[in-house]
């Protein structure tokens, strides 16, 4: 393992420990696809929000602040990047019972290993995460799902081509 590596799982355990929370917390992890083709991977923590909005019949909304490390294999320009984020992710879920499916939605930042990933150029190694997805919870502490994540600047630097992932995620809560 390259002190590289090193020294970004690092980081990540510190942010990990110093975002304690007295909410639910919980586990994720997803393997995923780029756009261009190249695999990702990603671990992920996130704190279960204590607050519903719109409650009825059909569901409610919710959220978690969600801490994730991500590695971008693969690319001839960019190869083995890493990729530490943060956001907001703000989720419907519908109905009561066991199984409960789900939409989720955030914007949040990340900070890349470097100013491209696989061959996107990203104009700069800050950039925004931007996230769609959807799954089923399978009791409290069980999540399942597909999800799309964008990355790019924003237009603060070019180029900014942007890079997206692809992925299924497991989450399960502490």
């Amino acid at each position: 393992m390259n002190t590289t590596l090193i020294g970004w799982l690092g980081a990540a355990a510190l942010g990990l420990a110093t975002l304690g929370s007295a909410q639910a917390a919980e586990i994720t992890g997803a393997a995923g696809i780029t756009g261009q083709g190249d695999m990702t991977y990603r671990l992920g923590m996130g704190w279960k929000w204590d607050k519903q909005w719109w409650q009825s019949s059909a569901g409610h909304l919710t959220g978690y602040w969600d801490l994730g490390y991500t590695y971008w294999e693969g690319g001839d320009q960019a190869s083995g990047r890493h990729a530490l984020s943060f956001s907001p992710v703000f989720v419907y879920e519908f109905g009561h019972g066991y199984y409960k499916p789900f939409v989720e939605a955030g914007i949040g930042v990340s900070v890349f290993s470097g100013a491209e990933a696989g061959d996107q150029k990203l104009g700069s190694a800050f950039n925004f995460e931007d996230r769609i997805g959807f799954g089923l919870n399978l009791g409290d502490t069980q999540r399942v799902g597909l999800r799309a994540i964008h990355y790019s600047n924003g237009g603060i630097k070019e180029p900014n081509d942007g890079i997206e992932s692809y992925s299924l995620f497991y989450s399960h809560s502490l």
